[in-house]
């Protein structure tokens, strides 16, 4: 895919207002401690969530696999406002309303990317994850990892076009899975900053290698 310039510029930070808010809200919890004393908790909570979802989105692993080529990850970069960094990510999406993972996963790969994938077949745990929190000290927001095969043999994966909406500039890149780790180190040594999906999926690989689970 072709380059394009993607890095964005923070004007101003500004308080915001919480009747102004349209994607998030602060909330204040109140709770007893395993000792029962009572103490509070800030966080914060999506405000886009489905009524029928307990998802908020999907991160989605989509690997390519070519004949004679090693099986590689397909990743994102995008600027990101609130770290002023361009961000190393898996696609990624929110749920719509009456969807399920799977099919958000497909529908989000499609537009960010213009790559057609199918649900990854690996063992009898199926494509989908546990769900997941994203920081849960923090913030309500959670996910599921759906994993996802794209055929580099078929004809629509040839040229993928993506279908961005208009706030969005994404830069879609592969690395072989077997140089996740070293590529986040340099992409971090050049001034990226690592989405922890991505870092985590890449620490797994490294504590398997590390450890001789594989070679």
């Amino acid at each position: 895919m072709s380059k394009a310039n993607i890095k964005g510029t923070v004007t101003s930070v500004e308080p915001l207002d919480t009747k102004d808010a349209k994607w998030v809200r602060l909330v204040k919890i109140s709770y007893d401690d395993p000792n029962s004393t009572p103490r509070t908790w800030e966080s914060s909570e999506r405000l886009t969530r489905p009524k029928d979802s307990e998802s908020d989105g999907v991160g989605i692993i989509a690997v390519l696999k070519a004949p004679g080529q090693k099986p590689a990850i397909l990743l994102q970069k995008q600027y990101r406002p609130p770290i002023d960094k361009i961000c190393i990510e898996v696609p990624a999406g929110l749920i719509d309303a009456g969807e399920t993972p799977e099919e958000c996963a497909i529908r989000e790969l499609k537009e960010e990317t213009g790559y057609v994938g199918t649900l990854a077949k690996g063992d009898d745990s199926g494509s989908v994850s546990c769900l997941m929190f994203n920081d849960p000290g923090f913030c309500n927001t959670n996910l599921n990892f759906v994993h996802i095969t794209i055929d580099m043999t078929l004809e629509e994966n040839k040229n993928p076009v993506q279908n961005l909406e208009e706030n969005e500039f994404i830069e879609c890149f592969t690395v072989p899975l077997d140089e996740l780790w070293e590529t986040c180190r340099k992409l971090a040594d050049e001034g990226c900053g690592i989405d922890a999906r991505v870092g985590t999926l890449a620490e797994g690989f490294r504590v398997a290698k590390m450890w001789g689970m594989f070679k």
